[in-house]
């Protein structure tokens, strides 16, 4: 071989290299509830992806959806086509814990990265093999519960009142709520559950109301979350009452109507990014897609859920290129770089906080993804 050919075999390689790149895709699989009784979680993380672009550079995009009904045994079924038959590179979904919850052991056998909107602290804790593959973006129990225990105490609450979900969701919010209040000083009342299939909770509201508590916490997500406070306004109880955050949704407002105000509930900061300080890390991010958001979906759609889902790709988007330097997309290799590029994310800010992931902690966020708001004429108004 020549001198004069090296050059040229070495130009023809770069230029094969730069056509494979160029030819590159990436697969994201979305699992949502996009019907049932969590749809309002769903839809708006649907809604939100759609947005999302179809190249990040000469990588292209594809997006598979596929609706898990709020039904955890679709859901995994939902995971397990993702992985064994499309070959995603990454999965975002579901937006419910019980879900989140089911799809550890597929996602880890398939050695899938996975990025579920659930606040239930057993999605990441404790960190172990199931869970070395599993991220959330929103802000854990923990976090949420903070600035709404801090108001109690303020306000002089001594005794809470307790409903929630029949199901992981409640489960993980009461055990939360129970640390939380005993750390406050706080007695737990009485506590009651509901399905979200639940159409009426008057029984439920009734024994609470008999407890005489100076306050309630609602732990529930969706629609549905509107019941408890339908049927305590209903039958007179006059304490102040909590929302978990996944009541952080404009179609909330709209189904609970004049019950829902003057409860106060601890949600994600996009959600009144419009009233955050112009320092907070979490309203740039906000104001470049919220507006998109409302333009597309009209601003009674706007919700946490959707800002988080939006998260989950934007987290996906940042560790491509270090993941794309480590393997072809479709691989394991590119997999695990990928998964491991997400865990190496450092003080990213987001609209649903600052994202700071470890090999210890896939939750990733700090008392910055969580805001105190208070339900004033059917408007989210952020407390001090």
């Amino acid at each position: 071989m020549t001198k004069r050919l090296i050059p040229r075999l070495a130009l023809a390689a770069g230029l094969t290299l730069a056509a494979a790149q160029a030819r590159a895709q990436v697969t994201i699989g979305i699992t949502e509830p996009i019907t049932g009784a969590a749809a309002t979680l769903g839809i708006g993380a649907r809604d939100a992806l759609s947005l999302a672009p179809d190249k990040i550079g000469d990588v292209t995009i594809r997006f598979i959806v596929l609706d898990d009904a709020t039904d955890t045994t679709r859901a995994v079924t939902n995971v397990r086509q993702l992985i064994n038959q499309d070959h995603v590179d990454a999965i975002i979904g579901s937006s419910t814990a019980q879900a989140c919850l089911a799809e550890l052991d597929v996602i880890a056998a398939g050695a899938t990265p996975t990025i579920c909107d659930t606040s239930s602290p057993a999605a990441t804790t404790p960190m172990d093999a199931r869970r070395h593959w599993m991220f959330t973006v929103a802000a854990g129990n923990g976090i949420m519960a903070s600035p709404m225990f801090a108001d109690m105490r303020a306000n002089g609450v001594k005794t809470l009142g307790f409903i929630g979900f029949d199901d992981a969701y409640g489960e993980s919010w009461l055990k939360s709520a129970k640390a939380a209040a005993a750390a406050a000083g706080i007695t737990l009342a009485d506590s009651e559950t509901f399905a979200r299939s639940d159409v009426d909770v008057t029984g439920q509201a009734l024994h609470l109301i008999a407890a005489s508590p100076d306050a309630i916490l609602v732990a529930a997500a969706g629609s549905p979350a509107s019941l408890p406070l339908i049927a305590l306004s209903q039958n007179g109880y006059q304490g102040r009452i909590y929302l978990s955050s996944g009541v952080a949704a404009n179609a909330f407002l709209r189904v609970g109507g004049s019950a829902v105000n003057g409860a106060l509930a601890a949600v994600g900061p996009s959600l009144v990014y419009e009233q955050l300080p112009g320092a907070n890390p979490t309203k740039a991010p906000a104001a470049a897609f919220m507006p998109r958001f409302d333009a597309a979906f009209g601003v009674q759609n706007r919700s946490n859920f959707a800002a988080q889902s939006y998260d989950s790709w934007s987290l996906i988007a940042h560790a491509i290129p270090a993941a794309m330097a480590k393997g072809k997309p479709g691989t394991p290799a590119f997999r695990a770089a990928l998964r491991d590029a997400i865990e190496a994310t450092e003080d990213f800010p987001a609209m649903a906080g600052v994202f700071s992931y470890s090999p210890t902690d896939h939750s990733g966020l700090d008392s910055r993804a969580a805001v105190l708001v208070k339900i004033v004429n059917d408007k989210w108004v952020l407390q001090p």
